[in-house]
């Protein structure tokens, strides 16, 4: 079981042995410490608490100081898969986790807050493609056209509508993990990532 916290720094490129490019996504991962275990007897579930980047201590509650043992800005849990057979033996409170547990070559799954694009349009939001600019068509180009039927009188919830985009929690699997600066604490995953620069990023493996 692998984890880390990180943040997005930008994107490059990088050559392999082949000479091929692949685009890549820096990630800078600060070392975290483990601050709880769970287990399936004690709380229901296995899973393993985490945090990284200390921070003022009149920033963080006296409960939050107490449980991590320290003043952190970012906290996180991993829960274990079952059927990647995960557990949490051989972790214990206090250990450090840090960019080292990587190696180039894993797969990893990534999530995070995506970018938000405030109010937006069904053309935008939902790729529609708009109405005809032809015969009278005036100002409904990008109008998302009929938005429910004459008998119910309503509008059906769910309906692709106008509204707010983006800041949404998204998930991107089987990344790879193309180099490993562990001096840097520097993670160099294939391709895109959710979010903007300084973006807080969850890795785990796959």
């Amino acid at each position: 079981m692998k984890f880390i916290l990180g943040t997005k720094e930008g994107m490059t490129q990088v050559f392999d042995a082949d000479g091929t490019c692949h685009g890549a996504t820096i990630l800078r991962v600060s070392p975290a410490t483990i601050t709880q275990i769970k287990t399936a007897d004690k709380d229901g579930y296995d899973a393993v608490q985490i945090a990284s980047v200390e921070q003022k201590e009149a920033r963080v509650n006296k409960a939050q100081k107490a449980h991590a043992g320290g003043s952190f800005k970012h906290a996180k849990e991993f829960r274990t898969r079952v059927n990647y057979d995960e557990s949490v033996e051989g972790l214990e409170k206090g250990q450090t986790v840090d960019a080292s547990v990587f190696e180039a070559g894993d797969k990893v799954v990534v999530s995070a807050i995506s970018k938000g694009k405030g109010f937006q349009g069904v053309v935008k939001r939902y790729n529609f493609a708009g109405n005809k600019a032809t015969h009278g068509q005036k100002h409904t180009l990008r109008a998302p056209g009929s938005i429910g039927a004459t008998g119910p009188a309503r509008v059906f919830k769910g309906t692709r509508m106008a509204g707010r985009m983006g800041t949404d929690r998204k998930t991107v699997k089987n990344l790879r993990v193309l180099q490993v600066n562990a001096d840097e604490n520097i993670l160099l995953v294939s391709g895109a990532v959710p979010g903007r620069k300084g973006t807080l990023v969850e890795v785990r493996n796959v």
